[in-house]
């Protein structure tokens, strides 16, 4: 069964494939990541997305928009970004499902430990009831730590950060304040 895969970035993208692939979905893949800064890291994840999608036989789907502006416009006007975040990428999902006629999809976002999975399966389901297709949840956390082997194998770039300006800040601002 087709399902679309709303992909953060290839690392996680490589455990949730093999975990979809060897469950019966022919997962197609989804790349649309506004909330990513840099514009560096953006390239950096979107062209290793590209490797990894190559040597796996992916198909994706790349909504190439760096919107960054209105990303941190609207994040800076909301109580949670994260929920800002994921309801942003999820709706493009939830649409990009129903306009290709895939009857479901989920998101890469599921196999981090970091991640909030209630708010995410929440924001999700919602966003498939409007848009008249299901969302898949699975918890892909248990396949975390194999993706940094999958990583090495395939020579994937790894990123350091969940990937929006605030994390960023959070990543290296709390190293420097450890220190």
């Amino acid at each position: 069964m087709e399902i679309l895969l709303h992909i953060c970035c290839a690392p996680c993208a490589t455990y949730t494939v093999k975990a979809l692939r060897s469950g019966g979905f022919d997962p197609v893949g989804y790349f649309y990541n506004p909330n990513i800064h840099p514009f560096r890291e953006y390239r950096r994840r979107f062209e290793t997305l590209q490797q990894y999608a190559e040597a796996v036989e992916l198909d994706v789907v790349y909504k190439d928009e760096y919107m960054l502006e209105d990303f941190i416009r609207q994040a800076l006007e909301v109580d949670d970004r994260c929920a800002l975040c994921y309801s942003l990428r999820l709706k493009e999902a939830a649409r990009q499902a129903s306009d290709m006629g895939i009857p479901s999809f989920t998101t890469t976002l599921l196999i981090s430990p970091y991640q909030k999975h209630e708010m995410i399966r929440d924001i999700a389901s919602g966003l498939a009831s409007e848009y008249g297709v299901e969302f898949y949840y699975q918890d892909f956390r248990e396949g975390y730590r194999e993706t940094f082997q999958l990583c090495r194998d395939l020579g994937l770039y790894r990123q350091p950060y969940c990937g929006c300006i605030f994390s960023e800040k959070e990543r290296y601002y709390r190293k420097l304040v450890d220190e």
